[in-house]
């Protein structure tokens, strides 16, 4: 490769950098709706495994009641996480009142001196104000729902036209059907990722919100809601999303026990899902390098924050795909793959 094509090939990345920075407000709203797009059809192709679905009510009817109990359901979360998160604002104060408790009761327990530094800390660091940001971002992400919406339903449009584009891109018989089956392996891998995920996640949740409740915590649907987020992110989701309910089990109760308690329950059901029910339901379909998991929860997330977190892995999916389809790609699909076959 000569100096010329490796330039213009660095351009051409920084140029895909700049616009997926820029233009992230677009994009981001743009890829969710992919990908709840995705999840309907796996609910519509799991609705077509019912006899009668499948042989009484046609493909657009199946689509629309699809995409309407997705809607339904997406719609009644977001009302019970807001709900969640206005309860959860509501005792803001008292929060900030138990770390002194917390911190006297630590001194108290490891005979150190902590006071003085942990006031320091809370002076110098607004507790309230961080929780206002994380809030502040699920809005942002739920104020986007209508642009999402409206990206979904052109896609449902577009989905029956979409064929009948790929054959008037290509020429010849074989790139036509070459074309169709790289749409479908892509679509498999991600439907299949998304949709076990999904069931994955939701599992955790449950059980995480029927823990939490019983302990007690503020906004314990909520806080369900954020360890389904999180569970999402490949690696580091689980720790996070076991590390967030537990600080704020300290926060409400001023207490240890509780928090510890939190700690315990929680961590146990990430491991129970993600060590154990996760392998056995998902194996190693994706074929992802463990480093380059890692590497690409980094790059999405310092380029769409927590978002792209979540979508680093399907996203990275999409990407190996589509690389190992063209021979001045494939080698990097093979390094991005986990052991060198695509």
């Amino acid at each position: 490769m000569n100096l010329n094509k490796i330039a213009a090939s660095l351009l051409i990345f920084l140029a895909m950098i700049a616009l997926l920075i820029l233009g992230k407000d677009l994009i981001i709203p743009f890829v969710l709706a992919l990908f709840i797009w995705f999840l309907i059809k796996e609910l519509r192709n799991t609705l077509r495994k019912i006899p009668f679905v499948r042989n009484s009510l046609p493909t657009w009817l199946q689509t629309g009641v699809s995409t309407l109990v997705m809607f339904l359901a997406l719609g009644a979360i977001v009302n019970l996480v807001m709900n969640n998160i206005q309860t959860l604002s509501n005792s803001l104060p008292l929060y900030e009142k138990n770390i002194v408790h917390i911190t006297k009761h630590i001194n108290d327990l490891l005979n150190i001196d902590l006071a003085t530094r942990v006031s320091d800390f809370v002076t110098n660091y607004n507790f309230t104000e961080l929780l206002q940001q994380v809030f502040s971002s699920l809005t942002g992400i739920f104020s986007n729902a209508f642009l999402i919406i409206l990206y979904v339903i052109f896609m449902l449009f577009e989905e029956t036209l979409f064929s009948k584009k790929i054959y008037a891109i290509y020429s010849t018989e074989g790139q036509k059907v070459h074309a169709q089956h790289l749409i479908a392996k892509i679509n498999s891998s991600i439907s299949q990722y998304f949709s076990l995920k999904t069931v994955l996640s939701i599992l955790t949740g449950v059980l995480s919100f029927i823990a939490l409740h019983f302990i007690g915590l503020d906004a314990a649907l909520f806080w369900a809601f954020i360890i389904f987020l999180l569970n999402y992110i490949p690696t580091i989701g689980s720790l996070i999303a076991t590390v967030f309910p537990t600080v704020f089990a300290l926060l409400q109760f001023g207490e240890v026990s509780p928090a510890l308690l939190v700690l315990g329950v929680v961590g146990f059901i990430q491991l129970l899902v993600g060590n154990f029910l996760e392998p056995k339901v998902m194996g190693n379909s994706l074929n992802m390098s463990s480093l380059i998991v890692l590497v690409a929860l980094s790059f999405w997330g310092a380029l769409w924050g927590v978002t792209g977190m979540v979508l680093s892995v399907p996203i990275t999916v999409m990407l190996i795909i589509i690389f190992a389809e063209f021979d001045n790609t494939k080698a990097i699909a093979i390094l991005l793959s986990e052991n060198g076959e695509v």
